[in-house]
């Protein structure tokens, strides 16, 4: 949609070279912004005009055509958003035609009948003089403001102050929400509790997933219901970095919002943009001294760990609670490999918000810790007190963080890999461990978004990385011969024998599982012992089989 600076038609009636000429038709568009005047000699101009141009011309064209064709030039010009038209009805007409005022009143599109003797050059002329004013004027009030912006930011006054200054410039309801940072600013004037309601339920639907509209980069402008009438609505996203980082909404509730509100709008948009960036500044760095702090806890190095445990209390983390730590992994949906360069600018970008997110329901539900970064991961060091009320408060931090980021990273997969809980801050290193093999194996073994290391069962042994080697010549010993076999001949043994240890070696449910006769399947177990040297009747090799499955997936995932 373009942007008009200039006068009005109200404005232009007002100007002394006007004087003796009247609004006959069109009286409810008496505000439309006229930003260019042109002379209308021959209906053909009409392919070259633009919005917000005002035509002079005289009845003569009228006195020519009839009635339908005066209607179409009425139509034609509403249509391509002109301002408006002036026309000398004398002496061509004694009046114009009703049907014609009637339909300019009912597109809202102003008629003025210019006095005979007054030239269509003067009033050119006397119209871009006043336009030509009112944007020099224009101009000097926007520089004003973006100093005004300016003042606000170096005297660390913030985002309300800036608030403040839009609505005072723009005389509207202004909003101004930080997604990254979960603030709302309001400035909305003298309007009624009903309307403060729908406001902030508009800023609210705004944000509704459904519509994508908050992921806009450009001015968002349209028309809304409010107080049973539509009214024109402004949402300018604030961008850094092709981040979208918040929004400012402004609605036309007391006067029209036109070029400047709109430049208004703009300067505030980059002067937030600037203190977004500066505010990220700070948490980068927060965020670093606190991923160092965590390197040098976790770290085998007796200095580093010393070093960390002497600065423990700026980060009000007690030597003697229980700690825990989780680890965050993220994986784009439906990603591959050639998708990794952009999967990590595109969690560096939201590395702040994601933090900030996990902090905010840290302090919501009065945990202590600390949350670092590490590669693609986040790091989340937990402490309690109480070593009774650790599980139940656990359960709902993760949830709520689970829900709020899949909320924000809505391309992502997030699951959370929880360690054990160790006393005393020394120890912090053994849950970081259980943590990140949670992560490690949980993820290719369980769908689940939170696991703990407890319920990884025999997994908590087989994912020592020190028994790597003894894994794999375990496997090779028991397993590797049958799933050999399976890819040499094309069976399905290997999957027979996962069906035997899922249902305890219940032949008939097996058969229905595998859609397989009942015969065919006691062949493949018999079959199984043979390749692998095994009878799956003896506890001992049953157990060794199920270990081997289990190794397996650990191996081809």
């Amino acid at each position: 949609m373009s942007r008009q600076n200039g006068i009005s038609v109200e404005d232009m009636l007002g100007l002394e070279v006007m004087e003796g000429c009247k609004l006959i038709a069109g009286f409810k568009g008496v505000r439309n912004t006229i930003s260019r005047v042109n002379i209308m000699a021959d209906p053909d101009i009409l392919d070259w005009v633009y919005e917000g141009e005002f035509l002079l011309t005289t009845a003569y064209f009228f006195e020519k055509d009839n009635i339908e064709v005066q209607k179409k030039l009425i139509r034609v010009c509403s249509d391509k958003k002109l301002a408006g038209i002036g026309i000398k009805v004398m002496p061509y007409l004694d009046s114009m035609p009703e049907e014609v005022l009637n339909l300019a009143n009912e597109l809202n599109f102003p008629l003025i009948d210019i006095r005979y003797s007054i030239s269509l050059s003067d009033i050119m002329t006397s119209t871009f003089k006043e336009i030509f004013n009112k944007q020099a004027s224009l101009l000097e009030r926007i520089e004003n403001v973006h100093e005004r912006f300016m003042a606000v930011m170096l005297e660390g006054k913030g985002i309300e102050e800036v608030t403040q200054v839009v609505h005072e410039n723009i005389k509207n309801p202004v909003v101004i929400n930080l997604n990254f940072s979960r603030q709302v600013f309001e400035q909305l004037g003298d309007v009624n509790e009903h309307l403060v309601k729908e406001i902030l339920q508009d800023v609210r639907d705004f944000y509704n997933p459904n519509n994508g509209r908050s992921e806009l980069k450009k001015l968002d402008e349209d028309k809304v219901l409010m107080d049973g009438k539509f009214i024109k609505r402004m949402i300018m996203p604030i961008v850094l970095k092709g981040n979208v980082y918040g929004h400012i909404f402004a609605w036309s509730t007391n006067t029209p919002l036109g070029g400047f509100d709109l430049s208004i709008i703009e300067s505030a948009s980059t002067t937030i943009a600037l203190a977004v960036l500066q505010e990220l500044s700070v948490k980068e760095v927060e965020i670093r001294y606190r991923s160092e702090f965590f390197e040098d806890l976790i770290s085998t190095d007796v200095k580093r760990k010393r070093k960390a445990l002497e600065r423990a209390h700026f980060f009000n983390l007690k030597p003697s609670d229980y700690y825990i730590i989780e680890v965050m992994s993220f994986k784009l949906k439906f990603a591959d490999e050639k998708d990794d360069e952009y999967f990590f600018e595109y969690l560096q970008d939201h590395v702040n918000t994601t933090v900030t997110i996990v902090e905010d329901i840290m302090n919501y539900l009065g945990l202590d810790g600390i949350v670092a970064t590490k590669l693609n991961g986040i790091q989340i060091l937990l402490g309690f007190d109480e070593v009774n009320s650790i599980d139940d408060r656990l359960m709902e931090f993760n949830d709520r963080v689970i829900k709020a980021l899949e909320e924000k990273l809505k391309n992502m997969n997030i699951k959370i890999g929880v360690g054990r809980a160790y006393k005393g801050l020394n120890n912090v290193s053994k849950s970081f461990s259980d943590a990140v093999k949670t992560i490690r194996t949980g993820r290719v073994l369980m769908d689940k978004k939170i696991i703990t290391f407890n319920e990884l069962g025999i997994f908590k042994i087989l994912c020592q990385d020190f028994l790597t080697e003894e894994l794999e010549d375990f496997y090779n010993t028991t397993l590797k011969s049958l799933v050999d076999y399976d890819n040499k001949k094309s069976t399905e043994l290997v999957k027979t024998l996962e069906a035997y240890f899922k249902f305890n070696g219940n032949l008939t449910r097996m058969s229905e599982h595998l859609y397989t006769h009942y015969n065919t399947i006691l062949y493949r177990i018999n079959r199984i012992n043979s390749i692998t040297g095994m009878d799956l009747d003896d506890s001992n090799d049953r157990l060794n089989l199920e270990i081997a499955l289990k190794i397996r997936e650990l191996m081809i995932k």
